[in-house]
Formats: structure tokens, sequence, C-alpha cells
């Protein structure tokens, strides 16, 4: 994130001498983006953030993908992929079912009780919607809670594990780059300005150190190779517990932002998706459609038009509400539509007429579109419904 914070002890001046309150020597660590010519923070260890006394093979879940070809529209169905009674042992790490994926970004689905193994995702930053639930994400940089309708966003390299304190559904969304607010809505030294739908307040980052003894503590990296998507793991084990920060400085930490802080940005007719977006990352973006007032000219239609991504991918993931677009579909909550590049969509026939008057819409959906086509993970194969692609000529699969 791009505003300074201070958490916990840190010396006055950078690079300087910090001792503990036995006069032991502190390690200065700097965690920076783009080598030293972007945002960093500097952390302050007791132990030797490098000190390793071990490192093996992690064998990722799988992590292969499948064409989308023959090319169509899809529905996934990811909460079918989980059996709510036999969650209590799955955990957002290693419990992730991937749905879609390219050469930039993986999205997956979970949904578990679990408390996750330390992890460090060495790829991209990561942008876990919750969908559901409430708990802590622990991280070097200290704790952060969250809440149903959070995004929880953490800078890439951070090792961090999620607390759940109830059945939670995480909606994640892993980059093989940096997430951030859009630029359009950033100032040349990085605030967020006045047209922005959201601000500085309205995100959360930790408010103290996490201290935690340890030794010989693993943490699961995810990281570049020759798998699957270029994805491999790794099972390192460090000396020492890696949460020894007793403070640090800096613009860049993990941090929550909830969707009902977004202020959704509406017109006199049909506004277009870039006006529900949040974050971007290299080669997509992530929108969010809130509940909102609808266009108000006495003629407007405000179901989407018709349109053809020629330059993306469209995945919606629908949350919450009533999507008027969509009805007769097939889509419900919990649903992802997967509307790709070179194929002409929108609402059904039946849903423009219907939408005609209408002031409001009672919806919650969270939207990546990618500039790459995204293949099939084995979890989007495991829960599609095959007779979507069809719903618009109002067919079933087989007619």
């Amino acid at each position: 994130m791009a505003f300074y914070r201070q958490v916990g002890t840190v010396p006055q001046k950078r690079h300087t001498v910090l001792r503990d309150d036995e006069g032991a020597l502190l390690r200065e660590e700097l965690m920076g983006e783009e080598g030293f010519s972007s945002d960093s923070s500097l952390l302050y260890h007791r132990g030797v953030p490098s000190s390793i006394v071990a490192s093996e093979i992690w064998d990722l879940p799988d992590h292969s993908t499948t064409p989308n070809h023959p090319l169509k529209p899809r529905h996934l169905r990811p909460h079918r992929l989980f059996d709510e009674s036999m969650s209590a042992d799955v955990d957002a790490v290693t419990g992730r079912r991937l749905l879609l994926g390219n050469g930039d970004v993986r999205i997956a689905y979970a949904v578990g009780a679990a408390t996750s193994p330390y992890y460090r995702n060495a790829l991209g930053d990561e942008c876990v919607f919750i969908e559901q639930g409430s708990g802590v994400v622990e991280t070097v940089f200290g704790a952060l809670p969250y809440r149903s309708g959070d995004y929880v966003v953490v800078p890439r390299a951070t090792t961090h594990r999620w607390v759940p304190g109830e059945l939670t559904r995480w909606y994640a969304v892993e980059a093989n780059s940096h997430i951030h607010p859009p630029k359009r809505y950033l100032s040349r030294f990085g605030q967020l300005l006045e047209h922005a739908p959201y601000c500085e307040r309205d995100l959360d980052g930790p408010d103290e150190p996490l201290l935690v003894e340890g030794e010989d503590v693993e943490v699961l990296v995810k990281h570049r190779g020759q798998g699957p998507g270029g994805v491999v793991g790794t099972r390192m084990v460090h000396a020492t517990h890696p949460f020894d920060v007793v403070g640090w400085d800096g613009c860049l930490y993990p941090y929550t932002f909830n969707v009902e802080d977004f202020m959704p940005i509406t017109g006199k007719v049909h506004q277009p998706p870039p006006v529900h977006q949040v974050f971007e990352g290299w080669n997509f973006v992530i929108c969010n459609f809130c509940p909102r007032k609808v266009d108000y000219h006495p003629a407007a239609v405000p179901v989407p038009y018709y349109h053809s991504n020629v330059d993306s991918d469209e995945i919606m993931f629908y949350v919450e509400g009533d999507y008027e677009a969509r009805k007769g579909s097939g889509i419900d909550r919990g649903s992802i539509s997967v509307h790709p590049g070179g194929h002409a969509h929108g609402p059904l026939p039946e849903a423009i007429e219907a939408s005609l008057g209408k002031e409001y819409f009672d919806e919650l959906a969270v939207m990546v579109d990618t500039f790459r086509p995204l293949d099939l993970g084995e979890g989007g194969l495991g829960c599609e419904d095959p007779a979507y692609a069809w719903s618009w000529a109002g067919r079933r699969l087989g007619d």
C-alpha cells in the first residue's frame, strides 16, 4: 500500500543500530518491490531472517489446467467442491482448489475451519475475498482480523497463516505481480483522489507487532519453477520463528478492505464495468458490483448491454443478492460465470424487459477480468454446470 505506517519499535534513523532491552542487536530486513525502486518496509527481527535448517520439496495441490476449448461460456459452482460437514480439517492454503488460471493470475476457492500452515507466496501478491466467515491472518507484520466481505491483500513473500474463528469461505486471487488500487484513482505521489470510490481511512493494516517464540518453524513457500503453470513449492524450515519482528515501518504491508466501504459510482445511463474497479495487477483487474441505485434516465436500461470481450476473459463471482441480468440462467449465490474473449455476452433476453423501471440493484459480486485467456483448473472442471452455455438460446444441453 502506498501510505506510510509505523508499528512497534524502530530506530530514529534507518540502517542504524537498534538493540532490545537486554542489549542484543536486532536485525534489519528491507522488504521491497521492484528491486530498490518501489514501495518497501523495514522490519526489525530478533533472529536472523535468512537462517534456515532444512529445505524440501512441497508437493502443491493440483495446479494443472485445461484450455477452454472448444470456446464457450461456463458456469462454475464452487460450493459443490466442499462438504461443510467435512471442512473442519480444511485450511486456506493447502485446501485451495484451483478454478481458473493463466500465466498472470490464478483463482482458487476453499471452505474450511482449520488453521493453515505458515505460508509465503513468492510468486506475487494475493487478494483473498472473504465470502463468509471471520478470523485472523497472522503475519510477520502483525495480526489482521478479517470478516465477511473483506478483501485481504497480502504482499508477495509475506510469511503468514490463516486462523479462522469459524467456518470460512475464501475466494483467492493469486497474482504473479503486485496488486494495488487503480492508477487513475491515485495522485502522482500515491494518495487516493477525491473521485476514488474508497480512501485510505477504509484500509486496515496491522496495529502492533505479533511476537512469537519458536525454533525449527516450517513455512510452505510457493515460488517460480518448472511445475504446472510455472509454479512449484518448497518446505523451508527456519531456525527461529519468522514472527520475531519487534517493529517495522514503510509503505508495504498487508491490509484489509471491506466491500461495504466501497462507494459505487452510478450515472444517468448504464456505467461500464471500470467504474466498479477496486484493484489491479499485471494483465488483470478486480471489480466489485455492490448494492446501488441504478440509472436514472427515464428510458434507461439498467442491466448491461451485450458486449464482446475482445481483449479479456470476464470472471464474475456472485456473492449475495438478486442478479438481475442473470435471472433464468441457473446463476445463484456462490456461482462463478466465465465469459471468455471472443464470445459476446450480456443479460438473458427476458431480463432486459424485467429490469426496466428498476431503481436499485441488491447484488454483490466480485469480478476478475484478465487480459490473457484463462484455462480451467481441476476445481473448475469439477464443479461446472454444462447447460449454461446454451441459456441465451433458451435450451438445455442436448436439446
